[in-house]
This record gives structure tokens, C-alpha cells and sequence, in this order.
């Protein structure tokens, strides 16, 4: 049998193509249900009440205690900017690639549109909102500024938030340090330099 016999063979109806795409749905199904029978063991979704596809979770934002009913497909950037109205954290690309939607997790900075709403129970989030006021800003925000490290400012909270991170990490001791871990955080106007003048002026103060 040649090669144009052996495909036509793999490809024509009723061949062996239908199993393997079976096997392929059937594996993804399996794993879906075991990422969830983890979630649930490691106690983020045991108490979801699928029946009405909503839930109540309980967090901590910028310091205060919240507690909110959530459609159990929300996002935590949803949540923020449709449900809390804190419009600060920014929906970019809605996929995890631009950092747009940088946000504090226990400290830890997390792509917000990446992570649904129901995992936050009693976890401490951070947005921009929470780093300072007009009158006292924080010194992150202080040195962006002082540095002219944005131009259009719509990826800012997003960065501001990641450099938190950042120096909490303490992955922030070379110029080349920062850039790779800063990677994440796309600005379209091109403020790069200015953002790492910014982080390099606070990275020993913060």
C-alpha cells in the first residue's frame, strides 16, 4: 500500500479517524473533570451551588471585607469593573497576554482576566485603587510620574500593580532582570524605558 492509499484509508469514512477523535474528546472531558475534582479537593469550589449557577464569595479589597453573589463564570476582571465598579483594572486583550489587567492576589500579581471570581474566597485583592489617593500617592505611583513612565496611562494600573509584585519577588536587582520579569506587561506607546527608570528609582525603598 503507498502513501496516497494509507492516507485515503485513515481519512475515508468509516475509518479509524472517528475513534481517535472520540479518544480526543473523551480525554479532554476527563480532563476537565479532573481539573475540577481538584479545585474542589483544594476547597475553592466545594460550596458552589450549581443548580442557579451563582454563588456568594467573601474576599478582601484594597483592605475591605467584601462579600458578593457571583455568576460562577465571572471573571475576577469582570467582577471588578461590571459588578464593583472599580474601573481602574483595565480588560486589554481578555486573554492573559497584554497585563493590562494586572491585579494583587494575597500580594502575588495575577492576570484578573484569567481567574474566575469563585476562586478568591478569603484571599486579599489588590487593585490600583488600593496603592494611594491624589493627595498621597504611593511611592510606585510617585516615581511613574517623576519619570513620565506612561503616555495614554491605559496600561498603567496594570504596571503599577505588577511592579508591586515585583519588587515583593525581589526580581528586580538588573536592568535585564527587570525586563524579563516586566515582560508581561505590554505598553503599546512604548514607555519601556521610562517604566524601568521608574522600578530601578524605588526598587531599594519598597
Amino acid at each position: 500500500m503507498d502513501i496516497n492509499e494509507k492516507k485515503d484509508e485513515l481519512f475515508s469514512p468509516g475509518s479509524n479517524t472517528s475513534t481517535r477523535r472520540e479518544f480526543l474528546v473523551q480525554s479532554s472531558a476527563l480532563g476537565a473533570g479532573l481539573a475540577i475534582l481538584s479545585a474542589v479537593k483544594a476547597g475553592k469550589l466545594e460550596q458552589l451551588p450549581f443548580s442557579d449557577g451563582s454563588t456568594t464569595v467573601n474576599f478582601q479589597l484594597n483592605g475591605k471585607s467584601k462579600t458578593v453573589e457571583v455568576d460562577v463564570r465571572t471573571t475576577l476582571l469582570d467582577l471588578l469593573r461590571e459588578n464593583l465598579h472599580l474601573t481602574g483594572t483595565k480588560k486589554g486583550c481578555d486573554r492573559g497576554q497584554c497585563g493590562a489587567c494586572t491585579v494583587l492576589i494575597d500580594g502575588r500579581r495575577v492576570n484578573s482576566c484569567l481567574v474566575l471570581a469563585v476562586m478568591c474566597e478569603a484571599v486579599k485583592v489588590t487593585t490600583i485603587e488600593g496603592f494611594g489617593t491624589a493627595e498621597n500617592l504611593h511611592p510606585i505611583q510617585q516615581a511613574f510620574i517623576k519619570h513620565d513612565a506612561f503616555q495614554c496611562g491605559y496600561c498603567t494600573p496594570g504596571q503599577i500593580c505588577s511592579v508591586a509584585g515585583l519588587l515583593k519577588e525581589g526580581h528586580a536587582r538588573t536592568d535585564q532582570e527587570i525586563r524579563e520579569n516586566m515582560s508581561g506587561n505590554i505598553c503599546r506607546c512604548g514607555a519601556y524605558q521610562n517604566i524601568l527608570e521608574a522600578i530601578k528609582e524605588i526598587q531599594h525603598i519598597v
